[in-house]
């Protein structure tokens, strides 16, 4: 007969005495209640339970006492945190999530000092509070982690709503900023949420953060163009276009043109101009039509084509 066989064997047994063992421990204690109360004078007992009573009582008193300058004093710590964000002006979503944090807390605290004033043992309530804590925070990890990075986004505002960004693979208008995730509203009227974990820990391009833009558009000409010409002719087109600031707007400077480099096939120029962060669309698709339709036009300047040059020996 091995080990395992025995102990398959003993289990029953061991079952049986431990169930044998707690019934025979409440017995005895029923058998002591109801000796107590057969041998104890009628004025004794009634005097005994009328103090336990009053005991009961004021523990009860002072619970509720307890509960409702825990409550007083929650309210105090939620109206000053309140004032407080309002002061420094902080997000209103972090604002709101921060306040039902601290109300939970301190409710809970309020609660468990107010059983344990009772006589209530409160520390298996805290190990479960705690084990069920851990486990739900082992379960949404992710959502931990979202949580974490609507914080930072929150607290340092590397974008707001109204904000144009590029961020994930995505760019567009920022609607909606809170506690989980971002989200977008593209240019072609697609919304994208993006979960605020990955995007505070990305890359994250704040296209509308400043409020002016600098126009950056290339051009090319064939070689053999004089390069004075190509630059006032290109100076001259930026200057029509409404939307163009110069160095009088402070941030701004003044329309700038030159040779940026030497293609295969072409003279390459760089234009670069200042505008509005709202006007820089539409300056950027003016000076791009206006460039491929008055170069050759009004000015007499071509663009180049790719080209290859065979020479053949016989």
């Amino acid at each position: 007969m091995n080990l395992q066989h025995i102990i398959l064997q003993a289990a029953p047994a061991a079952e049986e005495i431990a169930g044998k063992l707690s019934t025979d421990s409440l017995a005895v204690k029923r058998q002591a209640i109801v000796e107590t109360i057969r041998t104890t004078p009628p004025d004794q007992l009634i005097d005994g339970l009328i103090s336990q009573a009053i005991q009961f009582g004021l523990k009860v008193l002072a619970a509720l006492l307890i509960y409702i300058i825990g409550a007083w004093i929650i309210r105090m710590v939620k109206r000053g945190l309140k004032k407080g964000f309002e002061r420094k002006q902080t997000e209103k979503t972090l604002a709101s999530f921060t306040l039902s944090l601290v109300s939970i807390a301190l409710w809970i605290v309020v609660i468990v000092i107010s059983i344990s004033t009772l006589g209530i043992n409160t520390t298996s309530l805290a190990a479960l509070l705690a084990a069920g804590g851990m486990a739900i925070g082992m379960a949404m990890s992710g959502t931990v982690q979202n949580f974490a990075g609507g914080i930072m986004i929150l607290v340092f505002k590397p974008f707001k709503a109204g904000d144009f960004i590029e961020a994930q693979g995505f760019s567009g208008t920022v609607t909606d900023v809170n506690i989980v995730s971002t989200k977008l509203l593209t240019t072609d009227n697609r919304r994208i949420i993006l979960p605020n974990g990955t995007l505070s820990n990305g890359n994250i391009n704040n296209i509308s953060a400043m409020p002016l833009r600098r126009v950056d558009i290339n051009v090319s000409v064939p070689y053999g163009t004089e390069a004075e010409q190509v630059k006032k002719a290109l100076l001259e087109i930026i200057g029509t276009c409404p939307y163009i600031l110069d160095s009088s707007t402070q941030g701004a400077a003044d329309p700038f043109v030159a040779i940026i480099n030497l293609g295969d096939n072409s003279v390459n120029y760089v234009t670069r101009s200042w505008v509005s962060a709202t006007d820089y669309w539409n300056a950027y698709f003016y000076l791009n039509e206006t460039f491929y339709t008055q170069l050759p036009q009004k000015y007499g300047i071509g663009f180049p084509f790719q080209q290859m040059d065979i020479h053949i020996k016989n």
